[in-house]
């Protein structure tokens, strides 16, 4: 190329890919193109990238139909499939009934044109094995984003804007235009002489991007010259923030949270120490893994448990987060559950013939190892906590039984005449309610409690002096649990 805009332009995104690590050698990119400026600009300047030996870049031209414009759109379609054929590029062509997809699903236009954009380009890059697709979004449509976002009340994330690279269904969404302005692509065609296409829904201000570059961005430029400048400053410096917080609430998530049974769990006093900016990026970052729509992950629920939270004397609450999901504080212990998690443990009842056995505890990732020794050894040594207990193993009624709690359970609790409710003694020990179900009750075959793992031993076949044999029971987590999604 000469020194032209094209060849400037060029030359940019090359650097950019390159910091970016927008491709590797090899790669195979499917290069959406309508036929306007912008992504016939993007597809001259990915040509002359991939006609680069050491990169040996394979792409694939593909333009969707959307069904809209009439024969304008079959003018689009057919100066796609000319530029692709005069470059020497494979052509896809995708056809979209867009209307009958918005009446389908109740969406707008803007929004149905999109998503059924994307479900096309996913399918071409399945077809051709392609590892990503390159889109012409550039500055000033990053500049648009930044400020429809801005109206809307983003956060950091959303203020950010478009990145250069996101991963969707294991495909790269490419942007190798994002650092050029408009005026520079319509340069780059103006002396070299490219060709391309007006797509006439582009002055359509029904649709909000248009609005927004039609009319807002000119009336706030009347206070700021350089607010397409502006806006994009502000997306580079919010994107490498939001990366860094992100980074820190990860690294938050495996220190202080927990998950059991598909619930979400953390120590409030813990929360409350952290600065008020990662206690936020906690919470989303747990509701991030839960079935939860957009709209159910909201700045006033966040803001709501945060609250909730932080509060500095013991209570319990419950706040509905929407599709079923609920967060919850019992003492000290705040919990995310999903939707029906107590109905899918249901209840339970493992006999234990043999000894030595290995029971798992049902919704609870741990198991239940149950031993028989000669006495020696175990009669000097004491239990560690609550995960673990011995009993004289000649004082047990066989076979024993590992079971969930069942309504009226009573135990016989050592340093007292009698017995007591399992109900009483979660409230003493403040097991939270949500978990209190998923506790299970080791008992002997005449019926007795014998221990409830992980809470308390009951006072039934103590070790003494003239004990000769015991059964030995921990309480440990399975060997293949990952507490990290």
């Amino acid at each position: 190329m000469k020194e032209t805009t094209l060849y400037r332009l060029t030359e940019q995104v090359r650097r950019f890919g390159q910091q970016e690590q927008l491709w590797l050698p090899g790669d195979v990119i499917v290069v959406a193109v309508s036929g306007g400026v912008d992504s016939t600009v993007l597809l001259h300047i990915m040509k002359e990238i991939a006609g680069d030996k050491e990169l040996g870049l394979g792409l694939i031209c593909a333009h969707l139909h959307h069904g809209l414009r009439g024969d304008e759109a079959d003018r689009d379609a057919e100066f796609v499939r000319k530029l692709a054929k005069q470059l020497g590029i494979p052509f896809d062509l995708g056809y979209a009934d867009v209307r009958a997809y918005m009446k389908q699903t109740g969406q707008s236009l803007e929004l149905a044109a999109r998503e059924k954009r994307y479900e096309y380009l996913h399918q071409v890059a399945a077809r051709y094995g392609a590892s990503s697709i390159a889109l012409a979004h550039h500055a000033d449509d990053q500049a648009e984003t930044v400020l429809m976002r801005l109206l809307r009340g983003s956060g950091p994330s959303g203020l950010a804007g478009m990145r250069p690279k996101r991963r969707e269904k294991n495909v790269e969404l490419i942007r190798p235009l994002l650092r050029i302005y408009k005026t520079d692509l319509l340069q780059a065609c103006r002396e070299s002489g490219l060709a391309y296409v007006e797509d006439s829904s582009n002055l359509d201000k029904e649709m909000t991007r248009n609005s927004i570059r039609l009319d807002v961005l000119p009336f706030l430029g009347q206070y700021n010259g350089q607010l397409q400048e502006s806006l994009n400053r502000l997306a580079v410096l919010t994107a490498a923030e939001d990366d860094y917080l992100h980074q820190e609430a990860v690294k938050l998530y495996a220190e202080l949270v927990r998950t059991e049974g598909g619930i979400f769990s953390l120590e409030a006093p813990l929360f409350s120490g952290l600065h008020v900016a990662l206690q936020r990026r906690l919470i989303k970052l747990i509701l991030n893994y839960l079935p939860l729509s957009t709209e159910d992950r909201d700045f006033v629920k966040v803001e709501a448990i945060r609250q909730g939270t932080i509060q500095d004397r013991p209570t319990t609450w419950s706040l509905d987060l929407g599709g079923g999901v609920r967060c919850v504080r019992e003492y000290d212990k705040i919990r995310f559950i999903p939707p029906a998690v107590e109905s899918r443990i249901p209840h339970y009842t493992y006999l234990v013939e043999q000894i030595p056995a290995e029971v798992p505890i049902e919704g609870l990732s741990q198991i239940l190892r149950i031993t028989r020794s000669g006495a020696g050894r175990e009669l000097h040594v004491k239990a560690e906590g609550n995960n673990e207990a011995i009993f004289d193993a000649d004082e047990l009624v066989y076979p024993l039984t590992v079971r969930s709690r069942l309504p009226g359970d009573v135990m016989k609790v050592m340093g007292l005449n009698g017995s007591k409710k399992v109900k009483d003694i979660f409230i003493d020990a403040k097991i939270p309610p949500s978990l209190r179900s998923r506790i299970p009750m080791v008992t002997d075959a005449a019926g007795r409690i014998l221990w409830i793992p992980g809470v308390r031993r009951s006072a039934v076949a103590a070790v003494n002096l003239r004990t000769t044999s015991v059964v030995h029971m921990v309480l440990t987590p399975r060997p293949d649990l990952d507490r990290t999604p």
